[in-house]
């Protein structure tokens, strides 16, 4: 049976949210995509009113990315200026280590490569469209993702900074709520 520690990413071993660093990061790099404003917004509207599922709100706030020219390259730009927001100590001397997240496989993989991380279980997304390839990993999505990736395993320890995670965190054998700086074990009934 293989013994896992289990990360979010985004708020989690990350400090901030990834998807909207980068698009923050685009837009300083080309005001003009501020023209899929009106289309994010009502992807937003429209999941709120409970009109649209949540993958139908993010691949209209990934929309952005027709208008980027190059996202590989920019990418890696953008994780060298932001490495240093990957809070390693959480993970650092620990093997089997999976970070499991919502965010687009394509924006982190490059920077769990680089930090040394074994697994990336994440959202599939067109990086040039912004369209889902596969369903978003979120909630109890991501339980099923995890089983589909590892036939036996264990998860030693799990961290997340949201309650969202809580699938994730009844099977863990111990489970701990980060906020920024601060972990504390998440208390479940179990």
């Amino acid at each position: 049976m293989k013994k896992l520690f289990v990360f979010d990413f985004d708020k989690t071993i990350y400090l901030g949210d990834s998807s909207i660093d980068i698009y923050l990061y685009e837009l300083k790099k080309n005001i003009l995509l501020i023209r899929f404003l009106p289309v994010q917004f009502f992807g937003m509207l429209m999941y709120k009113l409970k009109l649209k599922p949540k993958e139908y709100f993010k691949e209209k706030y990934f929309s952005f990315l027709k208008g980027v020219k190059d996202i590989d390259n920019d990418v890696i730009e953008f994780w060298n200026k932001n490495e240093s927001k990957i809070k390693r100590d959480m993970f650092v001397g620990k093997k089997n280590i999976v970070v499991i997240s919502a965010s687009p496989e394509f924006l982190l993989k490059p920077i769990c490569d680089r930090v040394g991380i074994d697994k990336l279980i994440a959202t599939k997304v067109d990086s040039k469209t912004g369209k889902f390839l596969s369903n978003n990993c979120y909630g109890k999505e991501k339980v099923k993702r995890l089983e589909e990736e590892f036939n036996e395993y264990e998860i030693e320890e799990f961290y997340s900074d949201s309650n969202s995670d809580v699938h994730l965190a009844l099977i863990a054998k111990s489970s701990f709520l980060v906020n920024k700086d601060k972990i504390e074990e998440w208390k479940l009934k179990k």
